[in-house]
């Protein structure tokens, strides 16, 4: 029997969350989650959130680094919605609970960071576990909260719509999702009158990410298969400071040590940032993501170094607590000596498209947080806009949801099938998803990584498809687990990605194409792509 809520979201991270909270007086809330709760991208995140609050600072300011990180691809409307509502929106996270670091010569102010490509001090951050403070206080408001229930361990399957079920009068519309039970492989229908998705990014589609293992762009593949379209997938972001160590799984080195005074130094311990950008460490991440791949492949090393050991050791260690004690675990004291630091795919700039309220192309259907292509990222997402882009639409998503609710909370929902695995028999082989999960990840990493070329992404192209084929014929043949689920996301974002990059035949943000070096206008424009790029 079909389970029924007024509201399924997909996800727990910061914008999932938040948009429960404010959902939870209008109805029932049904937050499903794959892993348990905290495990997302959100707990990692330890730079902070950009907001205009200094007299230093003023919204046209940070509007113009936005776009400037963006590289011409910014919507300037989200753009100046999301920079003007940052401080209602910092208001309500400190009214729930949130307590971000304050200046120590005048605790009445909050202490502000600096990051590459903001031209002022503006990053409010909880020390350097921004994200972790926030998560854990979201959380314990949703727990708190009677009409929200979270489902751990639970992994949407595919988006329920009228289209799909044959009962599309109109337009295509949302009806729920069918969920996996992670233990138990048991698939449960799920219906809802609205569904959010707030999954996350995709960074597991490359070998060397800082994501967690559960950003496997399973919204992106959700809304696509769905019928919704996605936009500016070409854009992976690469944080240019992961550390490098062989039991670092995918520990990031927060930007806001540059913004602090730390240097990048080449193999043979000399600064190089400034052959590269007048800003030097402070360049926006698309352009020192490529200076370390330039300085790697010219040494042929395996890593650069970031150096802070010329700051006050005190001041390090009170300033990035974390960051301290996790490589102090690893060997390496930052006060006394440089850390090993290489690239990896770290941001998603683009996802399913989405208007100013955060809903996609299906009515009823929103996507919030960093599955979404909201037109605030561009071609590059400036440092510390990604937690503030959750909250804003998790806001903006409430607002249309609000306005919407008196029509459709008496909508009555069709007869939905359940979910009939047909003759499908166990996979005895579980190499197989392993070897393709894997393969993916590598031909990602080798030819559509930092620096790209036609060759590359075509050969990309056609591999990606082989292994597509073999996924969907195991899809038919064998019965669901997990695993699969999101190996079949992982290959058809993969899939998407190419596609994107191939079309967009110049350089721009952190997309870098060899043959077409230079920015071109004609294609100063969003790419567009739907579920006929899936079709083999």
């Amino acid at each position: 029997m079909a389970r029924r809520t007024d509201f399924l979201v997909i996800g727990s991270g910061i914008a999932g969350l938040s948009l429960a909270l404010k959902l939870s007086s209008l109805g029932e809330v049904l937050i499903v989650t794959k892993k348990r709760a905290p495990e997302g991208a959100t707990a990692l995140a330890q730079g902070g959130i950009a907001c205009v609050i200094s007299e230093d600072d003023s919204f046209e300011l940070h509007i113009e680094d936005t776009l400037r990180a963006g590289d011409g691809l910014c919507r300037r409307e989200t753009v100046e919605l999301v920079v003007r509502q940052a401080p209602e929106r910092i208001r309500e996270l400190v009214e729930l609970g949130v307590e971000f670091s304050r200046d120590p010569g005048d605790p009445r102010r909050f202490e502000l960071g600096l990051e590459g490509g903001h031209s002022r001090r503006r990053i409010l951050h909880v020390e350097d576990h921004t994200g972790r403070e926030i998560e854990k206080v979201l959380l314990e408001r949703v727990r708190e909260n009677p009409n929200i229930e979270i489902l751990e361990g639970h992994l949407a399957v595919d988006l329920i719509t009228t289209g799909k079920i044959g009962r599309a009068s109109g337009k295509n519309r949302i009806l729920g999702a069918y969920v996996m039970e992670w233990s138990t492989r048991r698939i449960e229908t799920f219906l809802a009158r609205m569904v959010v998705l707030a999954t996350g990014g995709a960074g597991k589609v490359y070998l060397y990410t800082s994501n967690p293992d559960t950003a496997t762009g399973d919204g992106v593949a959700l809304a696509v298969r769905a019928g919704a379209r996605a936009a500016n997938l070409e854009f992976v972001q690469f944080h240019p400071t992961c550390l490098y160590h062989p039991r670092a799984k995918n520990f990031l080195i927060s930007e806001a040590l540059r913004g602090e005074g730390a240097r990048l130094l080449d193999p043979e311990g000399r600064p190089f940032m400034h052959k590269y950008d007048p800003r030097g460490e402070l360049a926006p991440r698309d352009i020192v993501a490529r200076a370390i791949d330039m300085e790697l492949k010219r040494s042929g090393a395996d890593h650069v170094w970031l150096d802070i050991t010329h700051r006050p050791a005190d001041f390090v260690r009170e300033r990035f607590p974390y960051i301290y004690e996790t490589c102090l675990r690893f060997g390496i004291d930052i006060t006394r000596e440089p850390i090993p630091v290489v690239p990896a795919a770290h941001y998603l700039c683009g996802g399913v498209r989405t208007d100013l309220y955060g809903e996609t192309d299906i009515p009823g259907l929103f996507a919030v947080g960093e599955c979404a292509c909201t037109g605030l990222h561009g071609a590059n997402r400036l440092a510390s806009n990604s937690l503030l882009e959750a909250l804003v639409f998790a806001h903006q998503a409430a607002l249309r949801i609000r306005e919407r609710w008196p029509e459709w909370r008496g909508w009555s929902f069709p007869e939905v099938p359940d979910w009939d695995p047909g003759g499908a028999v166990d996979m005895e082989e579980k190499v197989l998803i392993s070897h393709n999960w894997d393969a993916i990840r590598r031909l990602m990493w080798n030819y559509v990584g930092i620096v790209r070329s036609l060759d590359r992404l075509e050969l990309a192209r056609r591999r990606l498809e082989f292994i597509a084929r073999e996924v969907e014929d195991h899809y038919w043949r064998y019965l669901l687990t997990p695993e699969f689920v999101e190996l079949r996301n992982l290959c058809q974002v993969a899939r998407l990605i190419v596609a994107s990059a191939l079309s967009r035949r110049e350089s721009r943000g952190a997309h870098y194409l060899r043959e077409f070096p230079e920015k071109d206008p004609s294609f100063q424009r969003e790419t567009v792509v739907s579920r006929e790029a899936l079709r083999l």
